[in-house]
Formats: C-alpha cells, sequence, structure tokens
C-alpha cells in the first residue's frame, strides 16, 4: 500500500481560529506531521467555540477545535519569551513549512518575520 502524499513532512502551525488550522489540518490528513502551537493564555480561541456535548462548553469538547485539529500534535508556547522564542525556532528549523495566520503587526515582535529566516505561508 502506498504510503500518503505528505508522508514525511513536517509542518508548523501558529494561528488562532480556522485559517491556519484549516490548511493544515488538509495537510495533516494527508499524511504531513503537523505541530500546533498554542498561546499558554487559554490556547486557541477555536477551543471556546461550539458546538459542544450537551452543550456544556469545555476546552477539550468544543467541536470545531477538535474538527481542525485532528492528526496533529500540539504544544503550548510562549512566543513572547525568550525560552518560548528558543523552542519555537528549535521547531522550525527542523520543519519543512510553517503556516500562520498571525496578524502582520504581530509578526515581527513574535519572531514569524520573513527577515529572522522562518519560512512562511500565510493562510488569511
Amino acid at each position: 500500500m502506498p504510503g500518503l502524499a505528505l508522508e514525511g513532512y513536517r509542518i508548523v502551525e501558529c494561528g488562532d481560529m480556522v485559517a491556519a488550522a484549516y490548511a493544515a489540518k488538509l495537510m495533516a490528513d494527508m499524511g504531513a506531521e503537523v505541530i500546533k502551537i498554542e498561546t499558554p493564555a487559554g490556547g486557541d480561541p477555536a477551543r471556546q467555540r461550539g458546538p459542544f456535548p450537551g452543550k456544556i462548553p469545555h476546552p477539550e469538547k468544543s467541536g470545531l477545535f477538535l474538527y481542525l485539529n485532528t492528526n496533529k500534535r500540539g504544544v503550548t508556547l510562549n512566543l513572547e519569551d525568550q525560552r518560548g522564542q528558543d523552542i519555537f525556532q528549535g521547531l522550525i528549523k527542523q520543519a519543512d513549512l510553517f503556516i500562520h495566520n498571525v496578524h502582520p503587526t504581530r509578526m515581527s515582535a513574535l519572531g514569524l518575520d520573513y527577515e529572522r529566516g522562518t519560512r512562511v505561508a500565510c493562510a488569511t
């Protein structure tokens, strides 16, 4: 049986809600290893969106979040501190592609700018 189309590729995803998460989900579904980065302050806001089982909100049971993030690995990083940046840069060096939907005015502050050598695919 042949492997999946993107098997062997590593992708790092950083973003909120749907755009970056959906793009990375499609790649994960095609066999890529996707590592999703979430902030320590509550994670991806999609965790707060329903539907929820029994209509009881819970960050681990959001239907939207679970749909968008199947087949992915996750890590919580604070990209605003040096330790988080060091870990992030290590992940990027091992990645074939970086997908994000961070607003351009925040990109440089979070180390996501082209000048730092980050390979960027912007999902909007």
